[in-house]
């Protein structure tokens, strides 16, 4: 069977959105990044998240990131494949920490009108920090196989610990589908 729903999980800065987008790519499925569904003008949790994650994952295909608490258990009882990112962490503190620095200095528009806040903020605590969310949370995912066989069953779980993994995994999974053979049994 072709997978047709499929969502990445890691910490914050692991890359889940643009893993999330390759294979949407390579799938031809619709990709929706859930910080788009959640942060409203300014920042604010937008009244509609919870709506608009019922209305994605009632589609037919689809490919997300697995994060926000209130989205979390409806992503997962649709899923079939649940991509985790568990990559080193001082692999994704490097890459947060790029990020950051790069939308920051770029007033990179994000979602809603949304900017990066300045440079100084990553020198303190908290206050929307994300680098300091990225480290504080880095264990939230520890035991998510465990976590996975008790609540979704069904979920196919794919756990990648590298970059050389993921290409390995992105590669196999385009290989697959041009030869029209299924992903999960390769």
């Amino acid at each position: 069977m072709r997978p047709s729903r499929i969502t990445v999980a890691g910490t914050s800065g692991s890359g889940k959105t643009t893993l999330a987008r390759r294979i949407s790519a390579v799938l031809g499925a619709p990709f929706t990044e859930m910080d788009g569904l959640y942060h409203g003008p300014g920042w604010v949790p937008r009244d509609a998240f919870v709506a608009d994650v019922t209305a994605l994952v009632a589609q037919d295909a689809w490919v997300t990131e697995w994060g926000y608490q209130a989205a979390r258990p409806l992503v997962l009882e649709r899923a079939e494949v649940l991509v985790w990112l568990d990559l080193p962490v001082w692999t994704v503190m490097r890459q947060v920490v790029t990020r950051t620095v790069r939308r920051s200095v770029r007033r990179e528009v994000l979602w809603n009108g949304n900017v990066e806040g300045p440079l100084w903020r990553l020198l303190r605590r908290g206050d929307g920090n994300i680098v300091d969310w990225a480290w504080t949370t880095r264990h939230a995912l520890d035991g998510l196989d465990r976590r996975l066989d008790d609540e979704a069953p069904h979920v196919v779980l794919v756990r990648l610990r590298s970059r050389a993994e993921v290409e390995t995994w992105v590669e196999t999974l385009a290989d697959t589908l041009r030869q029209g053979r299924d992903p999960e049994q390769s």
